[in-house]
């Protein structure tokens, strides 16, 4: 099996399980460090004749992460695609099982087995309401229906954005500021928000800053996940 990934959790999910399948990763590949698979560009433009030339059997791709016009691409080269699309930890965990098996694993790894024991039985910590920013200029925060949300819902956070029309809403900053949250949470990705970027804009209101493989990557990071990010979100 010759396996290409455009996701870069599921990158780490393959190399962590089926480490010599792996021919060809995006430049944003960066976990497991040292991976000598091929670089094929970014996720969004991912150079598909670098793609083809490595003679893929299957290339790994979502929803969210890649285009649609790329994928149609490969499609149309008669390459095979694994399409991932999670909304809830739950759906991430099977889909990882199953991506694996497809792939070529002769049962669900250790890690994988860890993480579906870590999101078992969580405690229930009080409800807190949150916003949850994943970018700035313009604002953009976490809606409804995606996979980080579900994961900081299982964690106690009540996401403020949670029932709006757009999975991703762009409110100004004074709609931010109207809706009285009681935490704000910060990830490192896909902005990069930090102490002195970020928890400036929202003065009076507690600000978490949390790992964003942590919270938007399906994979092996999933094992340690539950506990990281609890404590990250205690952590203002």
């Amino acid at each position: 099996m010759r396996i290409v990934s455009l996701v870069p959790s599921l990158t780490e999910a393959v190399a962590a399980t089926l480490p010599e399948a792996l021919v060809g990763v995006t430049d944003w590949c960066v976990h497991p460090a040292g991976l000598a698979a091929t670089r094929v560009g970014g996720s969004k433009y991912p150079d598909l004749d670098r793609v083809l030339a490595l003679r893929p059997d299957v290339v790994l791709v979502n929803v969210e992460e890649n285009r649609e016009s790329d994928a149609e691409a490969l499609r149309a080269a008669g390459v095979e695609l694994y399409v991932t699309y999670p909304r809830t930890v739950d759906e991430a965990l099977d889909e990882l099982g199953r991506m694996l098996t497809a792939l070529g694993a002769p049962a669900e790894p250790d890690w994988l087995l860890e993480a579906r024991a870590a999101w078992a039985d969580l405690p229930a910590p009080t409800p807190r309401r949150a916003v949850v920013p994943v970018w700035r200029r313009p604002w953009i925060v976490l809606g409804g229906d995606t996979f980080a949300g579900d994961v900081l819902r299982r964690l106690g956070l009540v996401n403020v954005y949670a029932d709006a029309a757009e999975r991703y809403p762009r409110p100004s900053l004074d709609e931010l500021h109207a809706q009285d949250a009681e935490l704000i949470v910060l990830p490192d990705e896909p902005y990069a928000f930090t102490r002195e970027d970020g928890p400036e804009a929202f003065p009076g209101t507690p600000c978490a800053l949390v790992s964003g493989r942590h919270l938007t990557w399906y994979g092996p990071s999933l094992a340690e996940a539950p506990t990281l990010l609890s404590a990250q979100l205690t952590t203002t």
